[in-house]
């Protein structure tokens, strides 16, 4: 999605940031702002760690954990919460993740800390032991 969004500001807003000037012997100067350097060198290390790991599909974010447990059983226990959450917060995705030994379910994409702690505040009643924590997120959605 950066990469979709990069290209479309390199062919929609770089032609008003660049001049072209030419004489009479065919000699082309170009006359351009310093942070098209910058632009240009901050899509080339983005494509390049794209390149280098093409399964990063997120952003650093924040979730909100509601879930943690490890043994026997786990698994189930973490299954449940998620669908007893996904029942009450329809809008709100919610993730399962498993880190040797212990299970999570985590929800939400949110994309400060600020967020986050917001709706930890909603649901601090029904999951009273849920915490905000920085998370790999999905891609926020284009309207």
């Amino acid at each position: 999605m950066k990469k979709i969004t990069i290209k479309i500001f390199l062919f929609i807003v770089l032609p008003f940031m660049i001049q072209a000037q030419s004489d009479m012997a065919g000699h082309v100067k170009v006359i351009q702002d310093q942070l098209v350097d910058t632009l240009l060198a901050r899509y080339d290390l983005l494509h390049r760690q794209y390149l280098e790991n093409p399964d990063n599909k997120g952003i650093t974010g924040y979730r909100v954990q509601i879930f943690f447990d490890s043994g026997n059983y786990s698994g189930d226990r973490a299954r449940e919460a998620q669908e007893e959450f996904q029942e009450k917060y329809e809008d709100i995705p919610v993730y399962i993740s498993w880190k040797a030994p212990n299970y999570r379910v985590r929800a939400g994409d949110f994309r400060s800390r600020l967020e986050a702690e917001r709706f930890l505040q909603k649901i601090k009643r029904d999951y009273p032991n849920a915490w905000a924590i920085k998370d790999k997120i999905n891609f926020p959605e284009l309207n």
